[in-house]
């Protein structure tokens, strides 16, 4: 089936898992209504892993939530295995289990507790239960936890936990919405292990939904959603196969890779270009040779064919959805940096203790100024703590951290008025509107007079929040949430930027513009230190730290950590394979040294 085919009109064949008939449904915000879907009409095959692929506001939990009956349709028909979701949805149920983001597991209750409780929900018999109990903490490798308390255990471990009481009763049609947001590459590769034993093993059909595009490819076939519209359906490969010859690994020598990639990124005839590595991965438009490819101020420039994958279809897709692509910024020259020192973090033998729990364990980094700085590690190892030390937001135990020449332990207060801090998740005023957050972050960080005026203007223009400057900050899309956060965290012009998983759910689209003004940013000479889970944003980062249970791992660039990891049957590792490598090496370290 070509890429960008949509599938079979839908009927009610029983043959088929789900069927989608111009389903839409809107909601009202305010005094607007608001279209989640519109028109959507697809099919499924039984016994596959369908991939309901798209960011954050597709649509996809929308239409999770119809397909189990706990929305009612404003048009069109939904089918399960040949019965219509809203004539008999209570037989629909018993038929499906949904597990949604946030999964509803009871924290001051053990692992095993929740398992009883659901299966006290879902009616399983005792006499069933053992055998079934011993499957699924055997399949989840949640065996040996199940006394700890369900609040005790890491972001990957509450997923693996709530997916084992989601199939406490085996279901037909198994709903994940999104069950890898927010975990690290380790816990993700685990759970699609378990979905894989689900579908090969048991014949399960299952949906899941996810903002990760990689994850696409390990689907049986796909469903791309972009702003509550199909804008596309098929085998992944289908979709990668449509990319052959268009993308490219572009480099020139003496000229640094962020301002190759923003050249090359307002290039006429490019798609798409980020930085890989030491390179600039370029995908071409369907009607432009490589040969014609000259960007204004760039020489030598040198492209060399590499593989396509399932992200330059989804964004060609998106690109010819846009009406007009999102102007990219011309190169800008890096800044002089008058400042007493050339590092503009230190860390030195950093410990940070919890009673008898030491969660940062005497690790050591320096990053200079005008660099991106990536703190990578799976879910408990240190980052968040690590993050919050230097932000001068808690005190460590001993060690040395100096940021922008402050020592953060006599001059916490000071250091933070030099520094700009964007949460991982949405944390300004839902209530207040974008001008009254914008109003509030000028003055916290002591602007006043002209000064603010300006400040203030300066992020409606070049965030382009004037549209909705008056608009409640809850009700915004999340691209332009994004906008603001980051907007108000450069308010006072800081020296250094701290992004916390900065682009989790958003758009590619928005991702790639959301790294343009970082790069930016950055060769203006702030310096920015962020963690994120997307290891190819990893790619932008100058140089990255991996942690694991408090300590340091590896450090390097990415290219140094991908060779590092290199094997006779893994030559060209990702980044990702890379940290897989390394949490995996340790982590088989620490369990011989303790048996």
């Amino acid at each position: 089936m070509p890429a960008a085919a949509k599938m079979p009109p839908p009927n009610d064949n029983p043959q088929k898992a789900l069927v989608l008939n111009r389903v839409t449904r809107r909601f009202r915000v305010a005094k607007r209504i608001v279209p989640a879907l519109e028109g959507v009409s697809a099919a499924t095959s039984p016994g596959l892993v369908t991939g309901l692929i798209g960011p954050d506001g597709a649509g996809k939990t929308t239409l999770m939530r119809l397909i189990a009956g706990l929305l009612a349709l404003d048009e069109g028909n939904i089918s399960v295995f040949g019965t219509d979701v809203s004539a008999a949805p209570l037989k629909v149920q018993g038929m499906i289990s949904y597990m949604p983001q946030r999964f509803g597991l009871y924290e001051d209750l053990t692992v095993q507790e929740n398992l009883d409780l659901y299966a006290d929900l879902q009616g399983v018999p005792a006499a069933d239960r053992p055998a079934h109990y011993a499957e699924l903490l055997h399949m989840t490798g949640m065996k040996p936890f199940t006394s700890r308390l369900a609040g005790r255990l890491s972001g990957g471990m509450k997923q693996k936990l709530g997916l084992a009481c989601t199939l406490i009763r085996p279901p037909r049609l198994l709903l994940l919405d999104e069950p890898t947001v927010g975990v690290d590459p380790i816990s993700r590769r685990e759970l699609w292990q378990i979905v894989d034993h689900l579908v090969r093993g048991a014949g399960m059909s299952v949906l899941l939904s996810t903002a990760y595009l990689d994850e696409a490819e390990r689907c049986d076939e796909v469903l791309l959603l972009h702003e509550g519209q199909l804008i596309g359906a098929g085998k992944p490969t289908d979709f990668t196969r449509a990319m052959t010859g268009r993308s490219f690994l572009a480099r020139a020598d003496g000229t640094p890779k962020r301002m190759l990639q923003t050249v090359l990124a307002a290039t006429s005839g490019v798609t798409d270009a980020l930085i890989q590595g030491e390179a600039v991965r370029l995908v071409l438009d369907a009607s432009t040779g490589p040969e014609t490819i000259r960007p204004p101020g760039i020489m030598g420039l040198k492209l060399s064919p590499t593989s396509p994958r399932f992200e330059d279809r989804f964004i060609d897709l998106l690109r010819a959805k846009t009406a007009a692509q999102t102007p990219a910024a011309q190169p800008t020259q890096p800044a002089t940096i008058q400042a007493p020192h050339d590092a503009a973090i230190e860390v030195a033998h950093l410990t940070k203790r919890f009673g008898v729990f030491t969660a940062v364990d005497d690790i050591s980094f320096t990053v200079k100024r005008g660099n991106i700085f990536g703190l990578l590690g799976a879910n408990g190892a240190g980052k968040s703590t690590t993050f919050r030390m230097l932000c001068g937001l808690l005190p460590a135990t001993s060690g040395r951290l100096r940021v922008d020449g402050f020592d953060l332990r006599t001059a916490a207060a000071t250091a933070r008025g030099r520094l700009g801090y964007m949460a991982q998740k949405f944390s300004l005023y839902g209530d207040l509107s974008v001008l009254q957050n914008l109003r509030f972050f000028a003055a916290a960080y002591g602007l006043r007079g002209t000064r603010r005026v300006e400040r203030i203007n300066w992020a409606l223009n070049e965030f382009e929040l004037n549209d909705y400057a008056n608009a409640t900050s809850r009700d915004l899309p999340l691209g332009f949430k994004q906008r603001m956060a980051l907007a108000c965290a450069l308010m006072h012009e800081p020296d250094v930027l701290f992004l916390d998983e900065p682009t989790s759910g958003v758009d590619p689209l928005a991702r790639r513009e959301f790294w343009r003004r970082i790069n930016a940013l950055a060769d203006q000479g702030v310096t920015v230190l962020v963690t994120t889970h997307f290891m190819d944003e990893a790619e932008y980062c100058d140089r990255l730290v991996i942690m694991a249970q408090g300590r340091i791992l590896a450090t390097g660039t990415s290219e140094e950590l991908k060779t590092a990891s290199r094997t006779t049957a893994l030559p060209s590792p990702t980044m990702e394979d890379a940290f897989v490598s390394l949490i995996t090496a340790d982590s088989a370290k620490r369990t011989g040294q303790t048996a």
